[in-house]
């Protein structure tokens, strides 16, 4: 085994006690949890609607966020949240060729349960707005064949108090670097800005509603996020409501 891969281990097995203890921002279903149908598209699916003329552009990604994109990214996951208080959301997978973003994926997912927030808390139940790099993945079952470093580790299994519809979510995960320390796996619970600014967001699989902050997708978007993801390609998230994405 790699050294990295050791240590990596090392830091999967010593966050469990601390997994257990204090759960990830998508941390179980909570008292507000939702019932959504699995599977289902979310309403006005921005990526299919939208007549986008500048093939260099990101549809429905104003300047704000996009001024936010670094330089050398190449591979963008779009979430463009049906609502600002809505769970509904659409996620898509751009690559940019040259100077042109194309669309290589497309999925219904979900949000935080109650939508969305440019100022994000510990327990608020809504998904930070922002852009935010992808460094880290990992979860229960092994590795599918991730470009981005893997841990698989048993920390990551969800508790079996939890509503059995949860039990898979994090099956497969990929870290969202808001407050959490890069090069990390992804339930390492360290908060480089405190507890209170929340943390452990995620994508990972969904289980048919809201999260308590993390995306959540199929588990066939999940395993292709995770096969086509490459460090090398600097992948980013921009996430948010569409009017904040478009602001």
């Amino acid at each position: 085994m790699r050294s990295g891969d050791v240590r990596r281990a090392a830091l999967a097995t010593a966050a469990l006690g601390a997994l257990l203890v204090s759960l990830p921002g998508c941390g179980g279903p909570g008292p507000a949890a939702g019932r959504g149908a699995p599977g289902t598209r979310a309403a006005g699916n921005p990526a299919d609607t939208r007549q986008e003329t500048d093939p260099t552009r990101i549809p429905d990604i104003g300047d704000r966020l996009r001024r936010r994109i670094p330089a050398d990214t190449r591979q963008v996951v779009a979430v463009y949240g049906a609502g600002r208080n809505s769970a509904e959301s659409t996620v898509v997978l751009y690559t940019r060729h040259g100077t042109t973003w194309d669309r290589t994926g497309n999925w219904p997912a979900h949000n935080g349960k109650k939508g969305w927030t440019t100022n994000h808390h510990e327990g608020d139940h809504r998904s930070p707005v922002g852009v935010f790099t992808l460094s880290d993945a990992g979860g229960v079952l092994p590795d599918p064949g991730a470009r981005l470093p893997y841990t698989r580790s048993a920390a990551f299994a969800a508790p079996r108090w939890w509503p059995n519809s949860y039990w898979h979510d994090f099956d497969y995960v990929i870290a969202i670097d808001y407050n959490r320390v890069k090069g990390t796996p992804p339930n390492d619970p360290t908060r480089p800005r405190g507890q209170s600014e929340g943390g452990g967001i995620w994508l990972h699989m969904d289980h048919g509603s809201g999260t308590s902050a993390c995306v959540s997708l199929p588990r066939s978007a999940m395993r292709y996020l995770l096969r086509t993801l490459d460090p090398q390609r600097h992948p980013v998230v921009v996430m948010g409501d569409r009017a904040d994405l478009r602001t």
